[in-house]
């Protein structure tokens, strides 16, 4: 499954996955954080449950990051500098707009040498590198099963 996984991010092509379970959510974004590389941002989007930051958690783990990864929601951005590429990840769930997240200095981490993810990044968009990854995670038919729409 990973090299299948691998084939459709070197396309560098819209597509669309299913993971059936956590396992194959963990294949996904392992492969996925070999694909990243310093200065992209990886925009999350998806309803609450849908696993956006267990799939953080597996980039994080893909990065060589094996500090506890959970959601930043009060605190906005969570560093995490122990991998061979920075992690930063982004919650704006409690974000009004945009411009909240320009005012604690996302800009720097957007066009710096490390990797963002923004969870509930639908609330942010109008502040993202236009360059952005995006992954839509929805929920699919069966438990446990997501879909994950990749607009690269």
């Amino acid at each position: 499954m990973r090299e299948e996984i691998r084939k459709k991010l070197e396309q560098k092509q819209n597509f669309n996955w299913t993971v059936h379970n956590e396992l194959e959510t963990r294949d996904f974004g392992l492969e996925l954080s070999s694909y990243l590389k310093p200065g992209d941002v990886l925009a999350l989007e998806g309803d609450l449950g849908t696993g956006k930051t267990t799939l953080t958690k597996y980039i994080a783990e893909g990065l060589g990051i094996h500090e506890n990864i959970s959601s930043p929601t009060f605190n906005i951005v969570k560093e995490h500098r122990s991998g061979r590429i920075p992690l930063f990840h982004f919650d704006a769930y409690r974000l009004g707009s945009g411009d909240e997240l320009l005012d604690i200095g996302a800009e720097d981490y957007f066009y710096g040498d490390g990797i963002c993810i923004v969870e509930w990044s639908d609330i942010v968009e109008d502040v993202l590198p236009e360059e952005s990854l995006l992954i839509r995670i929805r929920y699919g038919e069966n438990e446990g099963e997501r879909i994950y729409q990749c607009i690269f």
